[in-house]
């Protein structure tokens, strides 16, 4: 099931209370996995549950997408809806925080390194699935997001360089400002950085222009959202990020982590098995993959959350990520045109 990085006890009792015949607690433990969900594996007489304590507290935009993920599951979609309390309601606010009982699916994560050629193709066309059903199941069509869902942004604008440029003399700044010895992963920051400006010297020309209209995608499809029992998929989950985005770039964005190895090269075999299924349950052409995977690499080309958190928050979490993802930025920018082909042929 999800992950969690939270270990205060939930109000287990007070949740238990609003549902029928939940069965007596006998555990609720931290899912130790990720980054930011607060999410606990809630042993009952009854069986077991996955608790989601929600760190966005609105009710009604988390019971939207709980809703979505009902309609789903008709149509074929691997989810786990949550489990309505006596009232028919699925988020219960106590104390001021949302929670949500899901049934507890067995299960594992699996990267693209663990993923066969054929499971390759069953996972893009997986999220070509996720596309065209909430296509069907959504309420308001896409860049008429209900308040508080990731609605359309006005042209999807790219990053613009020289914001990346002080953001990136910034961080420097901080890493060379920073007391005591540095460590082996602030060299690497500052290589990286330098090294990215060079490269956004270079090739600041290829800011790509707004994005087209876009349509409802998962928002957050990577290996720890998605959950397989033997070799297929058994669950999508946490659908927080649920929005109006390109689709065919989340499908570039999850490739780029699903296929990335550890040095920071992405395997392409597995990408352009993954690419056309997608490709071909969506009815994208070639042209529609080729500018995702262009306006993708942009965005990773001006991208620095992991040196963001640990330098501007404080925050070490994402860290061990940091490796893979800065080379990966380095490697695609020399294997531009490859990339592009592995996605769009």
């Amino acid at each position: 099931m999800p992950r969690s990085y939270d270990t205060a006890v939930p109000p287990v009792g007070a949740l238990l209370r609003r549902y029928d015949n939940p069965g007596e607690p006998l555990s609720c433990e931290p899912v130790s996995e990720g980054l930011l969900n607060r999410g606990y594996r809630l042993a009952t007489t009854r069986g077991a549950y996955f608790l989601k304590h929600h760190l966005d507290d609105d009710p009604e935009v988390i019971g939207r997408q709980h809703r979505v993920t009902q309609r789903l599951e008709p149509l074929g979609v691997p989810v786990a809806p949550p489990v309505a309390d006596a009232r028919g309601d699925t988020v219960a606010v106590i104390g001021g925080h949302c929670y949500a009982l899901h049934p507890w699916v067995d299960g594992r994560h699996r990267d693209g390194a663990h993923l066969s050629t054929v499971q390759c193709r069953r996972l893009g066309a997986l999220l070509g699935l996720v596309h065209t059903c909430l296509e069907q199941v959504m309420d308001h069509p896409p860049g008429r997001a209900a308040e508080g869902e990731a609605g359309e942004r006005d042209g999807y604008e790219s990053a613009d360089p020289q914001e990346t440029f002080f953001l990136i003399d910034e961080l420097l700044s901080l890493i060379r400002a920073a007391g005591g010895p540095r460590d082996s992963f602030d060299v690497l920051a500052e290589h990286r950085l330098v090294e990215r400006r060079t490269l956004l010297e270079l090739h600041a020309d290829l800011r790509p222009p707004p994005a087209p209209a876009g349509g409802w995608v998962h928002g957050d499809f990577h290996p720890l959202n998605l959950l397989y029992r033997g070799a297929e998929p058994a669950a999508i989950v946490d659908w927080d990020r649920l929005g109006v985005q390109p689709r065919a770039e989340e499908a570039v964005r999850a490739a780029a982590i699903f296929f990335v190895r550890p040095e920071g090269a992405l395997e392409l075999t597995k990408v352009r098995a993954y690419a056309r299924a997608y490709r071909r349950a969506v009815g994208a052409d070639t042209s529609e993959l080729a500018a995702a995977v262009h306006r993708v690499w942009w965005e990773r080309l001006n991208d620095f959350w992991i040196l963001r958190w640990r330098y501007q928050r404080h925050d070490r979490r994402a860290d061990p990520q940091f490796a893979a993802v800065s080379a990966l930025a380095v490697w695609w920018t020399r294997e531009y045109e490859a990339v592009r082909e592995a996605f769009a042929t």
